[in-house]
């Protein structure tokens, strides 16, 4: 992934999370600018979280350092930034299924994102990708609290509460280069909608 980064991008932070497997190294000989961040806790909330704390830029874009997305298609999520959208998210799931996504994450996916449409009155094709950019300033505002996966949607749906404006940004998915994730898709899906859901009930109730 660090090779295809645009050259004009001004500042790359890795956030590791305790990698023992020669991560940093390999990172920082293919990217010697880079900048290496201890993660202070566990869970891609977390890191996320923590890398944005840290950053030096008003524009941030998360990927995700699987190799399932491409940097190349970075510029098409800062436009959106820069004509007067808050957030710009992205989804995979604009056209038909990804040829490497599993058709259980497929089905998952789909009903995560019919979920969150039928409560907030949305049409977003995808709430899960990892693939997304936003100013730093409107990320702390809506100062996120959990510590994994679910902190994508519980931003969304503090972001669409808020009145913030979103882009919906098609990308790429090639899927997962090399490994296995260590997360469970079931359990992390039902926790993903429970967030979904409970962050509407708040909001109905506040």
């Amino acid at each position: 992934m660090l090779p295809r980064l645009p050259s004009w991008v001004d500042e790359v932070l890795l956030v590791d999370g305790h990698s023992a497997d020669g991560t940093v190294e390999t990172a920082r000989r293919l990217h010697p600018g880079l900048r290496v961040l201890c993660q202070p806790g566990s869970g891609k909330g977390d890191a996320l979280k923590f890398g944005v704390a840290q950053a030096s830029g008003d524009i941030i874009v998360t990927l995700d350092a699987d190799g399932e997305t491409d940097p190349a298609e970075l510029p098409r999520f800062v436009q959106p930034l820069l004509d007067g959208c808050d957030i710009a998210k992205g989804t995979r799931l604009a056209g038909r299924r990804p040829a490497r996504m599993p058709g259980h994450r497929w089905f998952g996916n789909k009903v995560l994102a019919f979920t969150y449409n039928a409560l907030y009155g949305t049409s977003y094709t995808d709430v899960c990708s990892g693939y997304n950019a936003f100013w730093k300033d409107a990320f702390l505002a809506l100062s996120p609290r959990y510590d994994n996966c679910e902190m994508e949607q519980e931003l969304l749906a503090k972001a669409q509460k808020a009145g913030l404006r979103v882009a919906e940004v098609p990308h790429e998915s090639a899927g997962r280069v090399c490994g296995s994730s260590k997360v469970s898709g079931l359990k992390q899906g039902i926790i993903d909608w429970w967030v979904i859901v409970k962050e509407r009930l708040h909001a109905a109730h506040g």
